[in-house]
C-alpha cells in the first residue's frame, strides 16, 4: 500500500498511516501541496492529510487543496497528539538555545516555553524532520518538538514529555483519494457550499438540516481566493445512514447557490 504523507518517518502523519495500513510504502512529501498533487496525479492511491487541531483550529489552505485537486475524503481519523521536547543525549533543558518544529507544533506548546524565555522558537517543515536534522548533524543547543516515535527512530533524548498546552490535544486527519468510493456504512459527509447574499439565507440552510435530523458538527467559512472578501462554507454533517444524507443533499441543494461534496465516509478514532 503506497500512501502519501506530509513529512517523513516519525511524523504524526506517519503514525496515522502505520495504524491504518499494513505493508506500508510511504511517499514522503515536503508540503501539503505536493501531497495533494501526488494523489491527484495517481502517483499514489491514498494520501493522509491533517485538516485541523483541537488547539490550533482548522488548516484552511488544506480545504482549498482538496477542492482545487478535486480529491475525495474517504476516511476521517482523530489522533491524540503528545509532543515531546528532544535533543542529543548529552544535552539538558538549560543547554537549549533554540527549538525547531512545525509551526502548528510550536503553537500548541507556546505556554511551556514561557518558562524558558532564553529559547528561540524556529519554524521548520516537519516535526520529525527537525528531529532527524539534530540527530544527523549532531546539533548542540538545539532541540525539536516531535513524537516519541521520532525520538526512538532518530536516537534522541526526551528532555520533557507532553509539552503541549492542552493535554487533550487532538488532530483530525482525513484520508484522500482521487476517486469517490461509496461506503455503505458512511455516517459523515463534508460539503463545501456558497449561500446566496440574501438576508437569512444561511439560517434557512441550517434550519433545514435540523429539520432533517442532520447534525452539523462543524461549519467553517473559507475564503474564495478568486473573489476577495467573499466566503464559502465547509460543513461536516453527521447522519445515521446514506439515505438520510441523500435526502438532505437534495433539500439543501435547493437552498444554496452552489455545493460540492468533498467526501462521504465513516468516521473513526484511533
Amino acid at each position: 500500500m503506497k500512501v502519501a504523507i506530509q513529512g517523513i518517518r516519525g511524523s504524526y502523519h506517519h503514525q496515522v498511516a502505520t495504524q491504518l495500513y499494513q505493508n506500508l510504502e510511504l511517499l514522503e512529501c515536503s508540503s501539503f501541496d505536493q501531497l495533494a498533487l501526488a494523489v491527484s496525479n495517481h502517483e499514489v492511491k491514498t494520501g493522509i492529510m491533517a485538516i485541523g487541531n483541537s488547539i490550533a483550529g482548522s488548516i484552511l489552505p488544506n480545504y482549498g487543496l482538496i477542492k482545487e485537486h478535486d480529491l475525495k475524503i474517504t476516511g476521517e481519523y482523530y489522533l491524540n497528539i503528545q509532543h515531546q521536547l528532544m535533543a542529543l543525549y548529552d544535552q539538558e533543558i538549560m543547554d537549549i538555545k533554540e527549538v525547531q518544529s512545525h509551526p502548528m507544533a510550536l503553537l500548541q506548546c507556546k505556554s511551556f516555553f514561557r518558562k524558558y524565555p532564553h529559547i528561540k522558537l524556529v519554524e521548520t517543515d516537519d516535526t520529525a524532520a527537525a528531529a532527524l536534522r539534530i540527530s544527523e548533524e549532531k546539533k548542540r543547543g538545539v532541540a525539536a518538538i516531535a513524537s516519541k516515535h521520532a525520538a526512538q527512530l532518530y536516537d534522541l533524548k526526551i528532555l520533557n514529555d507532553d509539552v503541549q498546552e492542552v493535554k487533550n490535544n487532538t488532530t483530525r486527519f482525513v484520508v484522500l483519494e482521487a476517486r469517490e468510493r461509496i461506503n455503505n456504512e458512511a455516517n459523515k459527509a463534508t460539503i463545501n457550499f456558497t449561500a446566496s447574499h440574501e438576508s437569512g439565507s444561511l439560517a434557512k440552510i441550517l434550519t433545514k438540516l435540523g429539520e432533517l435530523h442532520i447534525n452539523l458538527s462543524k461549519i467553517q467559512s473559507v475564503p474564495i481566493i478568486e473573489k476577495p472578501f467573499l466566503f464559502s462554507f465547509v460543513a461536516d454533517l453527521e447522519f445515521e445512514n446514506l439515505k438520510q444524507f441523500e435526502e438532505a443533499q437534495l433539500e439543501i441543494g435547493i437552498l444554496v447557490e452552489s455545493m460540492k461534496i468533498l467526501g462521504v465516509y465513516k468516521s473513526h478514532t484511533l
